[in-house]
């Protein structure tokens, strides 16, 4: 015999649980707008069982098994209780294509995974959407219904950077760095990257100096040629042409200028190769300073070259540097001295960094600092425009997208961004396949945690495909599902004021929704948004 429910998107379902949350099977939606929804299914019997859909939504329906990942280390050390599981154990995780029969085995939850892609073609008005498991164990049918608004959302304002990890790439797949088997695996990451959201990409003009243990170095990247000879620096941009022609094949919009100077402190130099006499070789990184004369004279060569050829390609409101990674406050002094080199020779352009120590905007260090989501509120109303971040340490109270975590605390993220009207939202790790400080490779099928050090979903949030497809997490979507709702709750606002949208967000809680502060509840995340699009429907007349 088997067992279905139909769930939304926010459940996680484990094998060994029965899930308790409602059943789910009816949700609103825009003609351009992703949305999904779950099957979970048991069977008493080991067996295999094949799914029928009839609907009229066809190829605009994509199907997906989800599979359970182990993690390690699945909470951090301080985190809250705001959790699934706490132990090391295997979460409901990696999205995988279901192509042929769902293999079940006796007495273990499987969930189906079924999203709807934006269409043109995608049919207004209620749709039905009947699936159906069939198997020797018997037969089950599910029903969801589907209501599509004709209407389309507004285009995505929120500026989102997932930080971008090509030698991971590289490294994985075992593919020689600016091949034209490395250039195709690195489209086919960023066009997927895109779909979901993200529209900055992190550019390595040189290999970042992210991630990276004092003394060692990652992988090659850099974009940028660069020759000396005869006391001269000359630089050759043709790879970087070839980059910002990718991007704006996959729809990139915001080019993010690799660091400056290293993170934790700004003190040293990025690693920088160049063609010294006819030989390749490293010029700066860990044994030269920062501030040092080499490495200013080299900016000082370097700056008005790449600031010509910004120009040139028509780029410079596209552009945003960075001075250095995550700077604490004991070292103001540093990045003081590597700010004020970045504002000279890039002054004109957006500079950025992730700190959240008030005092580096206070003291004029940083022109548009990106403050964690837990450390948000002494910049709130101050700093314009607003961005925010969240990684590792953000696991108390705040949304976050780790393993251990409920969909929901992922999806918040959207409602409370619009709430403080951020502007730009930074993430380090779209596919970050290395331990920590990068000394090594790992399986992100296996190892989930970057050698122990964070909490598994930290570090990516998309897999490796044998082929070079990548392959999704359920975290991914449901981050997706944020910006949506983002964008929805943006465009009620253009309708019917910003009063009345906050009033319907603050229905079903009796306190003021903060990024420490909201509802923990599928029921009330879900509900939000029908409210949000029921009243845009209003507003439309539709």
């Amino acid at each position: 015999m088997l067992q279905v429910i139909p769930l939304s998107s926010l459940v996680k379902v484990f094998s060994d649980e029965k899930p308790t949350a409602k059943p789910f099977d009816r949700l609103s939606l825009f003609r351009n707008e992703k949305a999904s929804v779950q099957i979970a299914v048991c069977s008493d019997a080991d067996c295999s069982a094949t799914l029928r859909i009839d609907s009229p939504l066809g190829d605009m329906l994509h199907a997906y098994v989800v599979r359970e990942i182990y993690a390690g280390m699945p909470v951090a050390k301080t985190q809250d209780d705001y959790t699934l599981r706490n132990k090391p154990g295997v979460f409901p995780e990696l999205l995988c294509p279901l192509d042929g029969a769902l293999t079940l085995r006796a007495g273990e939850w499987r969930s189906i995974w079924l999203e709807v892609v934006p269409n043109p073609l995608l049919p207004v008005g209620v749709q039905t959407l009947d699936a159906t498991l069939d198997g020797a164990c018997g037969q089950a049918q599910v029903r969801f219904t589907l209501d599509v608004i004709d209407a389309s959302l507004p285009e995505q304002t929120l500026i989102y950077t997932n930080w971008f990890h090509t030698d991971c790439i590289a490294t994985h797949y075992g593919v020689p760095v600016f091949s034209e088997r490395y250039w195709e695996l690195v489209e086919r990451y960023l066009r997927v990257a895109r779909e979901y959201g993200m529209n900055m990409v992190l550019t390595p003009l040189f290999t970042p100096p992210l991630d990276t243990k004092i003394g060692k170095e990652r992988e090659t990247v850099q974009l940028v040629g660069v020759e000396y000879r005869d006391n001269t620096y000359t630089f050759d941009f043709s790879r970087l042409d070839r980059w910002i022609d990718m991007c704006d094949r996959v729809g990139i919009e915001y080019l993010e200028m690799s660091h400056l100077f290293t993170q934790w402190g700004a003190k040293r130099c990025p690693k920088i190769v160049a063609t010294v006499d006819g030989q390749c070789k490293r010029i700066f990184g860990w044994n030269t300073r920062a501030a040092g004369k080499k490495y200013r004279a080299f900016l000082a060569a370097f700056a008005p070259q790449f600031k010509a050829y910004i120009r040139e390609k028509g780029i410079s409101d596209r552009i945003y540097f960075h001075v250095s990674d995550e700077p604490a406050a004991t070292m103001l002094r540093s990045y003081r001295k590597a700010s004020e080199i970045v504002a000279q020779h890039f002054g004109e352009f957006r500079i950025f960094d992730a700190l959240s120590d008030y005092k580096f905007y206070q003291k004029g260090l940083v022109r548009l600092p990106v403050p964690a989501n837990d450390h948000i509120e002494p910049f709130v109303g101050k700093v314009d425009p607003l961005w925010t971040y969240y990684c590792s340490a953000q696991s108390k109270d705040v949304s976050n997208r780790f393993f251990s975590m409920p969909s929901q605390r992922n999806r918040v993220l959207g409602c409370q961004m619009y709430l403080y009207d951020v502007k730009g939202f930074l993430h380090w790790g779209y596919n970050f396949w290395y331990k920590r400080l990068s000394v090594g490779p790992v399986d992100p099928f296996t190892e989930t945690d970057a050698g122990g050090f964070f909490p598994s979903g930290d570090s990516f949030v998309v897999y490796p495909g044998e082929d070079g497809t990548p392959l999704q997490s359920l975290r991914l979507k449901v981050f997706y599902d944020a910006l949506q709702d983002m964008r929805a709750l943006q465009w009620a606002e253009s309708l019917i004021g910003r009063a009345r949208v906050e009033q319907l967000v603050s229905q079903g809680t009796d306190r003021k929704i903060t990024f420490a502060e909201y509802p923990h509840s599928d029921e009330w995340q879900l509900g939000l948004r029908e409210t949000v699009n029921d009243a845009i429907r209003a507003a439309l007349g539709k």
